[in-house]
């Protein structure tokens, strides 16, 4: 008989998966398997945690722990699927960016995991107690720093922004860099880390583009031509 039949994971921890009997309650503590590399922190990336750390306020950690919302791969993933949802159903002429949009959307959901998995750095928030004084928050599991997964999303919409005219394309990419900066102000990541993620975001989104983007009728009206 398995070792831990009759257990049910509870929660996952930097260091431990936790799992639970399910007939008396018991819980035993796993080793988590470690990633193959490590990741350190630049001195950099040091500099500016222990200079957000010292600064900042709970009214800031709280606003942008708010807005760091619009670039959770939820949000971004339920937006793609109604996007290419009303493509399919009342904009036909937009069928290829949606899919597009949604490819990318699923591809940038699922890499963040997997280089999870390989890369074992701490994140920032979990290195500061003037920082949790000031309200910063904890974010995630302790050694999922690299890279900023949130970061990755947004630099695949940046780089998808590329589709659209002029105006859209800029607000869209002023806001995705805004969005990424708000997990260096949390402390979720160092700086590294969501310049990675970003830089990541576009090549995915790049890559993607001769597979769904390769054969497109005449483009809506808010893509660029």
């Amino acid at each position: 008989m398995p070792a831990n039949e009759g257990y049910a994971t509870r929660h996952v921890t930097g260091t431990f998966i936790v799992i639970q009997n399910l007939h008396d309650g018991h819980e035993k503590y796993l080793a988590r398997p470690m990633a193959l590399v490590k990741v350190k922190p630049t001195r950099i990336d040091q500099a500016i945690a222990s200079e957000i750390a010292r600064d900042t306020n709970s009214g800031i950690e709280q606003a942008a722990q708010t807005l760091t919302w619009a670039a959770d791969e939820h949000v971004l993933l339920a937006l793609a699927a109604a996007g290419w949802l009303y493509a399919q159903i009342r904009r036909p002429e937009a069928r290829p960016a949606a899919n597009h949009v949604l490819a990318v959307s699923l591809a940038s959901a699922v890499l963040p995991h997997l280089l999870k998995s390989l890369f074992d750095q701490i994140r920032p928030d979990r290195l500061t107690l003037l920082g949790h004084a000031h309200g910063v928050p904890i974010s995630g599991r302790s050694r999922d720093a690299f890279p900023s997964g949130h970061a990755l999303h947004m630099g695949a919409l940046a780089s998808a922004a590329g589709l659209l005219n002029s105006v859209p394309r800029r607000l869209v990419r002023s806001t995705a860099v805004a969005l990424s900066l708000t997990r260096v102000v949390v402390l979720a990541h160092w700086t590294s880390d969501v310049v990675a993620g970003f830089a990541l975001g576009v090549i995915v989104e790049r890559l993607l583009r001769p597979f769904t983007l390769a054969k497109r009728p005449p483009q809506a009206s808010w893509i660029r031509p």
